[in-house]
């Protein structure tokens, strides 16, 4: 319990040294998601509240929400591999942004990026729904196997 404590006071107070921009949750809301990793099941947002000590002055609250999912398996494309017993949030990686910005220096526009390691793939713990997963399959066919992909997501995978 310790630990896990642990673990929410160090984003939260990383979080705020790290980011310093979001998106509203709704259009009249003044809560701002900062981090929103569907592959990891990670939510980060931030309000500004009125102090406990001093009600006229505003202090900022962060609020994580981690969603483990139960029954993930350790390659997510395979449902045959064992279950995933290991969930690891690494802050870097979670508020890493590797959207490509144009920024102008001395005159001429370039291309940057804010992330350093965007070239790493992300570990999934559950599907991004606005991916294409397949798995492949044995499928029979006239008196031979063939291994034949299978959408995992299929909503993703096939256009409209």
């Amino acid at each position: 319990m310790k630990s896990t404590w642990s673990l929410c006071v160090a984003l939260a107070v990383s979080l705020g040294i790290i980011l310093v921009a979001g998106y509203p949750v709704g259009p009249s809301d003044e809560e701002y998601v900062l981090v929103n990793n569907k592959c990891q099941c990670v939510t980060v947002t931030s309000k500004f509240v009125p102090s406990q000590e001093n009600p006229q002055e505003e202090v900022l609250e962060r609020n994580i929400r981690i969603i483990v999912p139960l029954k993930a398996r350790e390659n997510i494309s395979d449902p045959l591999s064992p279950l995933r017993t290991t969930f690891v949030y690494r802050l870097s990686e979670l508020c890493k942004n590797c959207e490509p910005i144009e920024i102008d220096l001395g005159g001429a526009i370039h291309q940057a990026q804010q992330g350093n390691s965007c070239e790493e793939p992300q570990t999934c713990y559950t599907y991004d729904r606005n991916e294409c997963y397949s798995s492949p399959v044995p499928l029979l066919h006239h008196g031979e196997v063939i291994q034949v992909p299978a959408a995992l997501t299929p909503d993703s995978c096939f256009a409209q």
